[in-house]
């Protein structure tokens, strides 16, 4: 008896007859992942972060949930028409064990670095923008240039006939 007679019968079709069954099951593993954003776990330093991007009639304002961050943790800046959101999360970790009682704790979170470019539909006034940090949430308020708020017309939308 040889290990085809074990495996299912579609992992054994369409694949080359010298190609091992297992290989082509990480091969089709790989792609999968590899549909889902280029790879979930090639750089594990770098997490995501969230982000909103909310508009006014007069100002844009970018907030973006960093936990944990202070102001010293992150660095904002502007160049032309983006606005960049860059910093570094550090690893907190706390490991204790008890060897007589067997109980284990391990206490890890999540740590790396994280940048954010948008661009906005004008050029940006980098000495008007405003960035606070509060209870873990960067808030960044960009004013329109008056021009583009001059230039601003609501329309009006009325359902088709």
């Amino acid at each position: 008896m040889s290990y085809q007679d074990y495996l299912p019968m579609n992992w054994l079709k369409n694949r080359p007859n010298d190609e091992n069954p297992l290989v082509s099951l990480r091969k089709e593993v790989d792609s999968l992942f590899d549909d889902f954003g280029g790879g979930l776990f090639k750089d594990a330093s770098a997490f995501n972060v969230r982000t909103n991007l909310s508009e006014t009639d007069t100002e844009f304002c970018v907030t973006a949930e960093l936990p944990g961050m202070t102001e010293e943790d992150v660095d904002v800046s502007v160049s032309g028409d983006r606005v960049i959101i860059k910093g570094q999360k550090k690893s907190e970790k706390e490991e204790r064990s008890d060897e007589k009682g067997r109980e284990f704790h391990r206490i890890e979170r999540s740590s790396g670095s994280f940048q954010r470019v948008m661009s906005l539909p004008f050029t940006i006034d980098a000495d008007k923008v405003e960035a606070v940090v509060k209870d873990g949430v960067l808030t960044v308020t960009i004013p329109k240039p008056p021009e583009v708020v001059e230039n601003t017309r609501k329309i009006k939308v009325s359902s088709a006939k």
